[in-house]
């Protein structure tokens, strides 16, 4: 007898060396041993057995983290049925496919009961890295998983199975303690015959607390931690499956949400070494199942939750949570409306009415005089899958509503947008007592007075501002023309007072500039009504003097094109002198073909528009408007850019108007930006319509290229980008080989040949 016990040893021994090496599958051959554990793959879950700390009398089979210090299980196999500690405890797996633990006797503790009557010779049980304990067919498929049986947790990945059709599937059941396993009071589930899909947590058969889906997630659902963000959701799949799943983003740490044995749903997330509570419901006494008495509720958007009485409806008596009565009753006799109360918990005990709309939900509410509220939500959702108009009418008291804010996360004091629309029945009042009414008309004649009283200060102030502006725009008017023709265009102008200039951009803060050149310096500002502008603010010293400042508002009092920037209004007070643009968010073309890390954004497409946009802007100019105009000085900082990418040419201090029949202009004062100006004009002090054609020729070179037309890139020999594409225009690619580098700067291979063919064009 004692020979044959040899053999079964060294068998015995022979079966658990294979486990000891903390694999991850168990298979017919490699049962698990008490001293055992499987190690999913990636190393993050383990299987074994463990034994409460408060009890060293029980074995236990479970899942944990394996990669923290603090063992935290999240599934129990045998949690009602546990193993004596003083006995080995073996996981196998049965001839007929199912996963058997069994005590030293044999008898068996826990069992998948799967029903599968073929051999288990190809049937193996694996430890996903996700958690879930899988038992696997020889083809693949998965005969049975613990995530289809949850105890207390749930974890990323996991698909709890609440409901399919009107049965429930699946249920969370807490701990009985913290440190027992078996199963506790609370249980938590969806109520699958509820129309509302609640989501609810029982202590016994008591209802404890009681969360509704509203098309996205169940209320109390959302979480946010940093920049890490929890979601655990409701959906609803064909053939009426409804589940929940937990999703976390990516680089979230280790979350679980667990039922405690205290009855709350809390999230934890794994940070600094510890777990974290996110987030936890009911985590107010007024959060509690009906604990705000019939219509109360509980206000969730206090910094400390309290219950409230519904509009139109004020305590029982000094404490709310005995529940609230109407201050005007309700009776089917009696005129009534309804209110619309946002951003609420829908209260319980709901009636549904299937297959109606809005209005449809409306009608069926106010049709019915016992009707006290209704709630219409279209669940329709990427998550729900399908069309789930749901109208929800109440008939009687209203049990266990709440109110939350319009927050999408959740914070300490704050509660996640998480309500709807719950419009409420109330009686019509007809002022019952003179005391009522008095008190409803006194603070009316207060109020009525005080705005009298505003209105004729307003009354006093713009006539003041009146008399204000008319001596401004005389005073503006004096350092203009006297031609009556520019005298009339003038008056139309908008004229803005100083006051409104400093108020726009807050005193001029250094915070708003957003420009400086040689005129001085431009701020965003924020008008009256919203309307955003840029101000130039003419500095003492600034290039562009009195004449230029008189020249602009003129011109633009006669322009209007699309691709020209509007001057909406000008301002002068003492020596200050400003003018008031439309504000274009992308500034100066310059800031972008000049900028090496912002150039990718025009295109070739983008540039082509642009060059379009600045050619069509100089044929109105030259010869679509009234009067031809010279800008003479076309560059591209003052080619401004709209969010569309569409050029508008600015700054029309220097522009000249010529007269019906002038083709020529002189001036003694040549004013200009050096490598823009016309060879006649910079010598000469002649200038005409080609000499905005020369401007624009230069500015095209620099929108092709990408280089300014004096640049430190082009100092081999070549002292502008007008030069070096003039040995271009003659064909002269032996001295362009010489500094193959340079060509290299801008384009290669075919782009090259492209992009010189473009800058022939341009120089023509």
């Amino acid at each position: 007898m004692a020979a044959s016990c040899v053999p079964i040893f060294i068998v015995l021994l022979f079966l658990s060396s294979f486990c000891k090496s903390d694999d991850d599958t168990l298979t017919q051959a490699k049962p698990l041993f008490s001293s055992d554990k499987l190690v999913s793959k990636g190393g993050d879950f383990a299987l074994g057995f463990f034994s409460p700390t408060s009890s060293n009398t029980s074995l236990y089979l479970g899942v944990w983290y394996n990669t923290i210090p603090a063992r935290t299980v999240v599934w129990v196999a045998n949690r009602d049925s546990p193993i004596a500690a003083s006995s080995s405890a073996t996981l196998a797996i049965t001839n007929s496919s199912d996963l058997v633990l069994s005590d030293a006797q044999g008898l068996a503790s826990w069992a998948t009961k799967t029903n599968i009557v073929a051999g288990g010779a190809g049937t193996a049980a694996v430890l996903l890295d996700t958690g879930n304990f899988v038992l696997r067919s020889p083809n693949g498929t998965y005969i049975w998983q613990s995530f289809d049986h949850p105890t207390d947790t749930l974890i990323p990945s996991m698909k709890f199975v609440a409901s399919y059709g009107a049965q429930v599937v699946g249920r969370l059941i807490a701990w009985k303690s913290s440190d027992d396993p078996s199963s506790g009071d609370f249980s938590c589930g969806l109520d699958p015959t509820s129309p509302a899909l609640q989501m609810l947590i029982r202590n016994g058969s008591k209802l404890y607390y009681r969360g509704v889906w509203n098309g996205a997630t169940v209320s109390g659902g959302t979480y946010s931690s940093n920049d890490d963000s929890i979601v655990y959701q409701v959906n609803v799949g064909q053939g009426g499956e409804v589940s929940l799943t937990l999703n976390v983003s990516d680089g979230s740490p280790l979350t679980r949400i667990v039922l405690e044995h205290t009855g709350k749903l809390t999230s934890l997330s794994w940070i600094n070494q510890s777990w974290v509570v996110i987030g936890s419901r009911p985590d107010a006494a007024c959060g509690i199942y009906s604990s705000c008495g019939p219509f109360g509720y509980c206000d969730f958007t206090k910094a400390v939750p309290v219950c409230q009485c519904l509009d139109g409806f004020q305590p029982n008596g000094l404490d709310v949570s005995s529940g609230c009565r109407r201050t005007e009753t309700l009776t089917c006799s009696k005129q009534s409306h309804f209110v619309a109360l946002p951003g609420m918990k829908v209260p319980d005990k709901s009636l549904h009415i299937p297959n109606r709309s809005f209005d449809d939900c409306t009608a069926e509410c106010n049709s019915d005089c016992s009707c006290t509220a209704y709630a219409y939500r279209s669940l329709s959702s990427v998550i729900a899958r399908v069309s789930l108009p749901r109208c929800l009418v109440w008939k009687g008291e209203l049990i266990d509503t709440g109110k939350y804010n319009g927050n999408t996360s959740f914070t300490a004091g704050t509660y996640p947008n998480l309500g709807e629309n719950l419009y409420l029945r109330l009686a019509d009042t007809n002022g019952r007592k003179k005391k009522t009414l008095l008190k409803i008309i006194l603070p009316i004649i207060s109020f009525l007075l005080i705005l009298t009283f505003i209105t004729l200060m307003k009354m006093f102030k713009y006539r003041g501002n009146r008399q204000n502006k008319g001596i401004l725009k005389r005073q503006i008017l004096g350092h203009f023309s006297s031609s009556s023709e520019i005298t009339d265009k003038i008056i139309e102008f908008p004229f803005i007072s100083f006051e409104d200039v400093v108020a726009a951009t807050n005193n001029f803060s250094d915070s708003n500039q957003i420009g400086m050149g040689g005129f001085g310096k431009v701020y965003k500002g924020m008008l009256d009504g919203g309307k955003e502008v840029a101000i130039k603010r003419l500095s003492e010293g600034s290039r562009q003097g009195i004449e230029e400042f008189k020249n602009e508002i003129v011109l633009f009092s006669k322009l209007q094109h699309r691709n020209l920037v509007r001057l909406l209004g000008c301002c002068i007070h003492g020596d200050e002198r400003l003018l008031i643009y439309e504000y274009l968010r992308n500034k100066s073309l310059d800031a972008f073909i000049f900028d090496a890390t912002r150039q990718h954004v025009l295109d070739w497409p983008t540039r082509f528009k642009i060059i379009k946009g600045v050619a069509r802007g100089l044929l109105y100019l030259h010869q679509d408007s009234r009067l031809t105009i010279i800008h003479r000085d076309l560059k591209a900082s003052n080619i401004l850019l709209d969010t569309e990418m569409n050029p508008k040419i600015s700054d029309f201090g220097m522009a000249t108007i010529f007269g019906e029949n002038q083709q020529q202009g002189n001036t003694a004062r040549v004013a200009g930006t050096y490598g823009y100006m016309s060879p006649e004009y910079m010598m000469e002090g002649s200038f005409s319509v080609k000499s905005d054609t020369y401007s624009f020729g230069v500015l095209l070179l620099e929108i092709v290229s990408g280089l300014k037309i004096s640049s430190a890139q082009l100092t081999m020999n070549y002292p502008s980008l007008t030069n070096f594409v003039s040995i271009v225009n003659e064909h002269n690619f032996d001295r362009l080989d010489k500094h193959r580098n340079l060509m290299n700067y801008f384009c290669t291979g075919m782009e090259i040949m492209g992009r010189w063919k473009s800058m022939r064009v341009g120089r023509l």
